[in-house]
Parts: structure tokens; sequence; C-alpha cells
């Protein structure tokens, strides 16, 4: 075998650093268990590893000697670059491309690709919370969500792009900056309107527009919202709490994205841009607002076009409109006009 088929295979190897021989035959003859419920892989620690940083080495400190062997990822899979070792994990990860969810709840239409996220599932039918935040009481029913959310106190972002500045504290976030601010893909389609995104999540978050459906209910009065972050920030207006301060001028808000909205009126930042022109905008409802004047209503008697189907409607009547007497397009003038004719004076100097 010349030098490049080396290379070339010596690709597919990692190297595995472990305490002792005894320590890891254990987890090797676990990989390829069956569950007792039939025959599905058992998945070890699901949901863990897909969203942990790679470490640089062990951190335990211990006195027995580190053994070093080589593990061949010799399973592929044949839609994305994904190797493993075990027949098991290639298993599990196909069904991101399959779509199989074999695990169903028996109290409501839920399925999962893997068990363990099913058990997480299961959870919130009985509503217990067994791991618990100890800065601030925050409480989630498995062990995985706890670590991540912890993330959020001690600042630890350790998911770095290689191609720019971004950080993150979570896989799936740089997964998602990835794909939306490098590769430009957006494989999830919205059929109602064709919106498109990088990632399924913001594609489920986008559909409630369509279906009306608000999962997220205030406890302490009638408000739902489709996005769990609207609840967090609507929560924060029954607090009265405000910690999120600018530096500039002293403006206060109850949460970070509305911070970060206001600080781009002092960069001057406009992140948003038209493809179909050179306007920017620094919020996105503007640069949707924006796009309809490509897209949006339009007068056939003069060209006139608006965002707003009801702005046309009264530019309309402009065009109709009886000329012998007075009267106006626009109601809030008519109630001007009378006011004429009566004396009345309701607005006055105070």
């Amino acid at each position: 075998m010349d030098r490049t088929s080396n290379e070339t295979a010596m690709d597919d190897l990692t190297t595995v650093y472990l305490l002792d021989e005894t320590s890891s035959s254990g987890e090797l003859d676990t990989e390829e268990r069956q569950n007792e419920e039939g025959d599905l892989p058992y998945e070890g620690t699901c949901g863990v590893e897909s969203d942990q940083p790679p470490t640089q080495g062990r951190t335990e400190q211990t006195d027995r000697p580190a053994l070093k062997y080589t593990v061949d990822k010799q399973y592929a899979c044949v839609e994305c670059d994904y190797r493993t070792a075990s027949k098991t994990k290639l298993s599990i990860h196909t069904r991101k491309h399959t779509g199989e969810k074999p695990y169903k709840c028996n109290q409501c239409k839920y399925s999962a690709a893997q068990k363990c996220t099913l058990d997480r599932h299961m959870a919130t039918h009985t509503g217990e919370k067994s791991f618990m935040c100890g800065e601030c009481g925050y409480g989630t029913t498995n062990r995985f969500n706890l670590s991540m959310h912890v993330r959020k106190h001690t600042g630890e972002k350790p998911y770095k792009c290689d191609q720019c500045d971004y950080s993150a504290a979570r896989k799936v976030h740089l997964d998602g900056h990835m794909t939306s601010k490098h590769t430009g893909e957006k494989p999830y389609m919205c059929g109602e309107c064709g919106y498109r995104t990088a990632n399924r999540a913001s594609l489920t978050v986008h559909m409630r527009t369509h279906t009306g459906v608000k999962p997220y209910k205030c406890d302490q009065c009638e408000y739902s919202t489709g996005r769990k972050s609207n609840l967090n920030r609507h929560m924060a207006n029954h607090k009265g709490e405000k910690p999120f301060m600018c530096g500039e001028c002293g403006y206060r808000t109850a949460n970070r994205y509305d911070l970060s909205r206001h600080m781009r009126t002092h960069t001057g930042e406009k992140p948003y841009k038209c493809d179909q022109c050179e306007y920017s905008a620094a919020h996105k409802v503007s640069l949707d607002h924006h796009i309809t004047k490509h897209t949006g209503e339009m007068c056939d008697e003069c060209g006139y076009r608006t965002a707003d189907r009801s702005h046309l409607s009264v530019h309309t009547r402009r065009h109709t409109s009886d000329q012998s007497d007075y009267s106006s397009a626009v109601k809030s003038n008519l109630d001007l006009h009378i006011a004429n004719h009566t004396g009345e004076k309701p607005h006055t100097c105070g």
C-alpha cells in the first residue's frame, strides 16, 4: 500500500484514551445491547454525544496510566460524511435522513427517533422535573437540558465557527449559523407561503403563523404565543424587571434581544438586506414591510404601490369618489369637515 492510501485509511481512525482495558470492555459490550421491549438497539448516552464539544484531554485526575488504542470508524453514512465505529450508532444516525421515529408515546401522538428522547417527552406528561439549577431555580426533566442551561450562567460557548468569530453554547445553534450565514442553504420550505429556512425548528415555529397554534401560555393572564422567547419577554412585564441596560443612553429592557435591537440605533448596523435593491434595515420587520413594495399591492389607475391592502383601498377612492359635494377617502377627514358645520372645537389648548 502506498503512502497516500495509508493516509486515507488513517483518516477513518480515531485515537481514544482509556484508563485501563477492563474499564472499556463493559462499555463496548453494552454498545450493541438490545432493549427488553423489542429489537430496537440500546442507545447508551443518547442525546449527550450529539451536543458535546470534542474534548482535548481527560480532566479527571487519576493515578492509573492512560492506555492508547485506535478505533476504526468503518461504518459510513451514505447520505453525509458521518462515520462511526458502531453499527448501532449508524442505524440511529440514519433516522435523521429517513425520518423514522420508532419510539411512540402511549399518551399522545408524539414519536421519536431515539428512546431517550421519548423518555424526556414522557416527563412532560408526569410533570416531573428532577434536575434543578442552583443559580436560578430552573427545573428540567433531564440532565442534558440542565447542562445546556447552566451555560447561560457561566457564559461558556464551546462551539466555534471556523469562518468567523461566532461561538455558541449548543452545537445545534452553530449548525444553524453555518447554514444560514455561510453556506446559504435553506432546505426547509413552508408549503403555505414558500418561506424557507436553514433548520427544521424554525420552520415548525413559522408554521404556527398559519395554524394559529400558540402553545406557550402565561399563567398570570390570558396571553399566549407561538414562541417561547415571546412568552419570556411577556413574563418580564409581570415581574417589572429590566436587567438589560444600554451603556450609551441608559435605555433598559426586560430581555437581551430587545437590547440588541436597540443598540443598532447607536451603531447604525442594518443587517437585514433586500435582495432586489440596495435597501437595508436594522429590524427584520422593516425589511419584510419593504419587500412588499416589490411584490405588494398596486393601483391599476396610476401605478401607486403600497405594502398594505387597506392603504390601497383608501387610495382607490380618490379615483372613484364623487367630487360634486364634499367627500373624503379617510373617515377622520370627514369628521373634521363635519366639525366646520357644527362649530364643534374638540381640540383646545391646555
